[in-house]
C-alpha cells in the first residue's frame, strides 16, 4: 500500500525526543524546514545519516531569525564547526535550546556563549559594547556605549576583575524578569 517516504527510523526520532523538548510532529516539522532552505543539498531521506549541512547565509534567512541582530552569533553558537554551517543535528539542537520549553539554566548557557563574541569564556568590555550596538543598531553614541557598558560591569561583575564570567552573568540574568519570554523562537 504505501509509498510513505521514510525520513527517520524510529530509533533517530526516539533519540531525537530523548535529547530535545520536541515531539515527533515537531522534529519531523523542523526538518522538513531545514530541507525547504537548501532542497538541493538536504534529502528527505536522513535514515543513513547524511554528513549535510546548510550554510549560514540561508540559515539567516529563516524569518524566525532573519529580524535578530544576533542572527549570526545565534547560528556561529550552535554550528559544531563555529562558522555557522549548520547540520540537522545542530540545527535541531538550536531550536530546542531556544524554544519556549527550553529551561532558563539552558537558555542562559546559550545567551552567554552568544554574547561572548572573542569566544575566551567571558563577557568583557568589547563583547558588551558589539552586544549593545548590535540591540541599538548603533544609534547610541561611542560615549553612551561606553557608559552603559561600564556601569554593568560595574553593577555585574562579583569579583571585579572588570569582565563578566558565567556566574557573574548568571547572577545578572537571574535578576532580568523578562529574559525568558525575549530569549526565544517558536517553530
Amino acid at each position: 500500500m504505501g509509498n510513505k517516504q521514510t525520513t527517520f527510523t524510529e530509533e533517530q526520532l526516539e533519540a531525537y525526543q530523548d535529547c530535545t523538548f520536541f515531539t515527533r510532529k515537531e522534529i519531523l516539522r523542523l526538518h522538513a524546514r531545514y530541507r525547504e532552505l537548501a532542497p538541493h543539498l538536504v534529502p528527505l531521506d536522513y535514515t543513513n545519516n547524511p554528513d549535510i549541512k546548510v550554510p549560514m547565509t540561508l540559515i539567516i534567512t529563516m524569518p524566525e531569525l532573519k529580524e535578530n541582530p544576533f542572527r549570526e552569533r545565534i547560528v556561529e553558537t550552535f554550528s559544531e564547526d563555529g562558522q555557522g554551517n549548520l547540520s540537522f543535528n545542530d540545527f535541531i539542537d538550536m531550536f530546542s535550546a531556544l524554544c519556549e520549553a527550553s529551561p532558563r539554566e539552558l537558555k542562559t548557557i546559550y545567551a552567554f556563549k552568544i554574547y561572548d563574541f572573542n569566544r575566551d569564556n567571558f563577557i568583557c568590555k568589547e563583547d558588551l559594547e558589539k552586544t549593545l550596538n548590535k540591540l541599538t543598531k548603533g544609534e547610541l553614541t561611542p560615549e553612551e556605549v561606553t557608559l552603559v557598558c561600564d556601569k554593568a560591569i560595574e553593577e555585574a561583575d562579583l569579583d571585579g576583575d572588570n569582565k563578566l564570567s558565567f556566574a557573574d552573568f548568571e547572577n545578572m540574568i537571574s535578576k532580568a524578569p523578562d529574559f525568558l519570554s525575549n530569549f526565544h523562537i517558536r517553530i
